[in-house]
């Protein structure tokens, strides 16, 4: 503990911060060395100790300077393998503990926080073995109980995926602080078990900013936005002080789930209370706004930043291809490359999606080979599988299968899950097949695959085909994606989800529905029962279509919305022509504005007229998900 109390600075060394060049360091050096100063063991460790924590580009000079100590000391040493823990050579800190334990100075041994900061090294190096043997010198060394080894230990743990040490080393503090029982809530929620975390986090006694925000973190990161919003509505309730990483974390549960009205409430919060606009905190809303298809306010809020960064370019060119609008996305990344700024692989997932909207083939090829050519960026999968998307949106289908055969990799699930919605799209049942065959060989329970497929069949009113890939379904227990819409009402989220009746107030919305139908067949409406695919009597297929969840949301939307405000679905799947149809039909009928956006694009309804259709190529994290309708 004694290597780690706060000596004071000398009024010389206190001048060095992050902003520090390196002329002006060697300038504080120069005058420390010609006073003298630095003769004095606890002055040169600071000196040292500080050049290399608020930069780690000036390591190398802290190591130069070290070298000239026969006889660091511990603060010194562990100031280094701190420094060291955060940089990208973080292997290099077991080189000073090396020096503590050969060290000259008998008097010098590892202390807490040397442990504490070279678990930290562990977990970013990913080193399972070499933690396990850090963990050995802990016990050791005798500092198996200090909380802030535990707490660096529980983190560690995390970060290699390893639970159930996580809980070992946990269940082994006598009395954990509020550090290491945030870290360990933080450590569940990261590793998928977010029930336990959710129980410890109601049982805490005492709970800070840094807990709530773990357990919103945690949520958000297993994809349950819903409930980090929950936790997020909670913590106001309690009067905690919301900060830049709160507003993060809010507007990405925001972004996951489309809930516009709780990211614009986020977004007045920051401008009221001043919230500081991080560059993290205005790309988050620049993401925010643009993938709840507000471009105009996503647009104010990037060309009001101050300062931005290459994710923030990305997030606005991405904001602005998702929206249909390519060619501005293309000009935005020509005034990013002229501001000197140097795109990364996210960036060119931008590129490539803009390129996408507005079918430049050739200029997206261009781009793609300039990653590797002009900027040194090694395409991976997703850039493949969306040049893949490219070529097939185009009716290019013989060249979208030569790309996929020349990738130097194996082709992924999502290359030919590109392909086989092409040839959904194309009616081309001989390439889908092979495509079909290909993502079964690489995921055999992907349900997608087979309902592409089984749409492709249904095109040629090939029945039998679709039956026999039903069964196969069946006895592979392949589980269709149930369909799952959600609408933002007074602020609170409301998920739909086909044959859950469980809503509170679902008898209205079945009342609304009945009246939709009637007011329906008044209008001359007959359903388009393309997509309900079995050979069954068309009777069954409307009452199918008419359960579809978009339907029962836009139905609650019309019962609980004023009719100044727009109806905004947002679903988990593609919506089918029907669908897209009767919304259509409904906003002319009740005279109300309706934004439903799909997994792949935005459909904007107003006065019976598709008021604007936005293409929105996702992130092929989703791999196109399937039309609904079969089963």
């Amino acid at each position: 503990m004694k290597s780690v109390k706060r000596i004071a600075k000398h009024p010389t060394i206190s001048l060095l911060n992050s902003c520090t060049t390196l002329k002006e360091m060697k300038q504080i050096h120069a005058q420390l060395v010609v006073k003298g100063i630095l003769n004095n063991p606890h002055f040169h460790g600071q000196f040292v100790a500080t050049i290399a924590l608020h930069n780690t580009t000036n390591l190398d000079y802290a190591n130069k300077l070290l070298n000239h100590n026969n006889n660091p000391t511990l603060f010194t040493l562990n100031s280094m393998i701190r420094a060291y823990s955060k940089s990208s050579t973080p292997s290099k800190s077991f080189h000073f503990y090396a020096n503590i334990l050969h060290s000259n100075n008998n008097n010098l041994s590892p202390d807490n926080y040397t442990f504490t900061f070279l678990v930290r090294t562990c977990a970013q190096l990913q080193a399972h073995v070499t933690g396990l043997c850090v963990h050995g010198a802990v016990i050791k060394h005798g500092f198996e109980l200090d909380p802030h080894v535990q707490t660096g230990l529980v983190f560690m743990y995390a970060e290699l995926g390893c639970l159930s040490s996580c809980h070992n080393v946990f269940d082994g503090a006598v009395e954990p602080d509020l550090v290491t029982q945030t870290a360990m809530l933080n450590a569940c929620a990261k590793c998928g078990d977010i029930d336990f975390a959710r129980k410890m986090f109601d049982e805490m006694p005492e709970r800070d900013h840094v807990t709530w925000n773990a357990m919103i973190a945690g949520y958000a990161q297993c994809g349950r936005s819903r409930e980090a919003l929950d936790v997020f509505h909670l913590m106001q309730m309690e009067g905690v002080k919301l900060n830049e990483v709160s507003m993060v974390l809010v507007l990405s549960a925001c972004t996951h789930l489309q809930v516009l009205d709780h990211g614009r409430w986020v977004h007045a919060y920051v401008e009221r209370y001043k919230v500081r606009m991080t560059v993290t905190l205005g790309t988050a809303l620049v993401d925010m706004y643009a993938k709840c298809g507000n471009v105009d306010r996503a647009m104010q809020v990037f060309w009001g930043m101050k300062e931005r960064n290459v994710y923030t370019w990305s997030s606005a060119i991405g904001g602005l291809a998702m929206n249909g609008f390519g060619e501005e996305s293309l000009d935005l990344f020509n005034d990013m490359k002229r501001e000197g700024v140097q795109p990364n692989g996210i960036t060119f997932i931008s590129v490539l999606k803009g390129c996408s909207v507005v079918g430049l083939v050739e200029e997206g090829r261009k781009h793609f080979d300039s990653m590797r050519n002009v900027y040194g960026i090694g395409p991976q999968l997703e850039h493949y599988g969306l040049m893949v998307d490219m070529y097939g949106r185009a009716g290019r289908l013989k060249e979208a299968l030569n790309f996929i055969n020349s990738m130097p990799m194996r082709p992924h699930v999502g290359a030919w899950s590109a392909l086989l919605h092409a040839c959904r799209m194309y009616k081309n049942k001989e390439l889908g097949e092979i495509a079909q065959r290909k993502i079964v060989e690489l995921e055999d329970k992907n349900d997608g695959a087979y309902v592409l497929l089984s749409n492709i069949y249904a095109d040629y009113k090939n029945w039998e085909s679709v039956s026999s890939l039903r069964q196969t379904m069946k006895a592979k227990g392949v589980k269709k994606l149930p369909g799952c819409s959600v609408i933002e009402v007074d602020g609170e989220v409301h998920e739909f989800i086909v044959g859950d009746k469980s809503h509170p107030r679902y008898d209205e919305i079945e009342m609304k529905l009945e009246e939709i139908s009637k007011c329906l067949r008044l209008s001359g409406y007959v359903a388009n029962t393309n997509p309900v695919l079995f050979d069954i009597e068309e009777e069954e297929k409307e009452d199918a279509l008419s359960k579809h969840s978009e339907k029962v949301a836009i139905a609650f939307g019309l019962i609980s919305l004023k009719g100044v405000v727009p109806i905004r679905v947002v679903m988990n799947l593609r919506i089918c022509w029907d669908c897209h149809n009767v919304a259509k039909m409904i906003s002319k009928i009740f005279n109300r504005e309706i934004i439903v956006r799909d997994r792949n694009r935005f459909h904007h309804f107003k006065d019976g007229f598709v008021k604007n259709v936005q293409v929105l190529w996702l992130s092929f994290t989703f791999w196109y998900p399937p039309i609904r309708g079969e089963y």
